[in-house]
């Protein structure tokens, strides 16, 4: 049984012709490969869960490559809430802003470890099916041949056919992901989603979705680092956040999300928020957030260095932000009074040395009693 790759080819916002001629030969490049499958939808982020070019993408049900105008960890996040998963596959190609060159591994150096290690994520909670996503960057690089020769490479080590379901099920999943699994076939069926588009082997022209997509603004969780605190449900008092049957955090009303505030990404303890149309990379899904980085998050996150006279930390930047959308809302301020985690509020006594008493109360404050 040959074995078939569907590659998804996602428009810029713009009509930057740059942007269309790479679009366009992209494509060109792959019509009438063996085995790929080429369909053109609108910008990824905008489109609707709803809408044409998402259930085209919910009827592939075998490995998918996704290039978009986006960082590729966002890109995959906004695909899982739209519930079209599977395992995260491995590109050659790097992003925007990585480097070409890796760095050499130190020898003989004692591996530290890791202060996420034990930590328990929701995405360890979550069946997903044996096919692999793979997600391009097409900010990355000007050549469409670059991206005709990853896609060709892909689709060649894609040899052995995707595994069925009743096979993965034999496999004996948990009974919480098996659960999962079932309400996202039953969501896809109540929202009418379609059988997969027929295809001629080969085909001489790609499938394009004309979808009229409006810009939209909300966070994607990147459930890979998530660990269900929930302090972004109680930081958004905008309803934006809500919680599945199994009490795990979602994004349940995207569209409520404030355009252009990316305040509770700030809040978030595992940097795990995304949005992936703002200015600044790490908020966007840039690949560097995903790594344990030993450098101060405030900074990662565009907040003023702490030195600097006036400057705020990243959560009064975000309770800051969180002000200005509630007062265009007609609605009162609350500052620093709802929402912030204990972790974040500082006495204005605490620069000196805690002693043993300090020390004790803190304790306590942590047991939450």
């Amino acid at each position: 049984m040959s074995h078939r790759l569907s590659v998804v080819v996602s428009q810029s916002r713009s009509s930057n012709p740059k942007k269309r001629a790479l679009e366009e030969q992209v494509v060109a490049d792959l019509l009438g490969v063996p085995g790929v499958d080429l369909t053109v939808v609108a910008h990824l982020y905008d489109l609707a869960a709803d809408g044409t070019g998402m259930l085209c993408m919910s009827g592939i049900s075998g490995d998918l490559v996704v290039c978009s105008w986006l960082f590729p960890r966002a890109a995959r996040w906004v695909l899982h809430r739209n519930n079209i998963l599977g395992q995260e596959g491995t590109t050659l190609l790097r992003s925007l802003g990585e480097s070409d060159e890796a760095e050499e591994p130190i020898e003989d150096e004692p591996k530290e470890e890791s202060e996420d290690e034990g930590k328990a994520r929701v995405l360890d909670q979550i069946g997903l099916p044996p096919r692999r996503i793979y997600c391009l960057d097409l900010r990355a690089y000007d050549d469409a041949a670059v991206y005709g020769d990853e896609i060709k490479r892909i689709a060649g080590e894609l040899q052995t056919p995707t595994v069925e379901l009743a096979q993965w099920i034999g496999g004996n999943p948990k009974p919480e992901q098996m659960q999962r699994y079932l309400e996202s076939e039953e969501r896809q069926v109540e929202s009418g989603v379609p059988d997969p588009l027929p295809r001629e082997p080969n085909a001489s022209s790609p499938t394009v979705i004309d979808e009229e997509a409006a810009r939209r603004w909300y966070p994607v969780i990147d459930l890979g680092r998530c660990t269900n605190c929930l302090e972004c449900i109680d930081f958004c008092l905008f309803g934006v956040y809500g919680i599945d049957a199994q009490e795990t955090i979602l994004v349940e009303q995207p569209d409520n999300c404030r355009q252009g505030c990316p305040a509770c990404s700030r809040v978030c303890p595992e940097n795990a928020i995304i949005f992936p149309q703002h200015k600044t990379p790490t908020i966007a899904g840039s690949p560097e957030v995903a790594g344990n980085l030993k450098i101060d998050l405030s900074q990662l996150f565009g907040a003023p260095d702490p030195g600097t006279p006036g400057a705020a930390s990243a959560v009064e930047v975000a309770a800051r932000e969180r002000d200005e959308q509630l007062l265009l809302a007609g609605r009162e301020t609350v500052g620093m009074e709802v929402g912030i985690p204990k972790r974040h509020t500082v006495a204005s006594d605490d620069s000196g040395p805690k002693d043993a008493l300090d020390r004790l109360i803190d304790s306590l404050d942590e047991l939450d009693l």
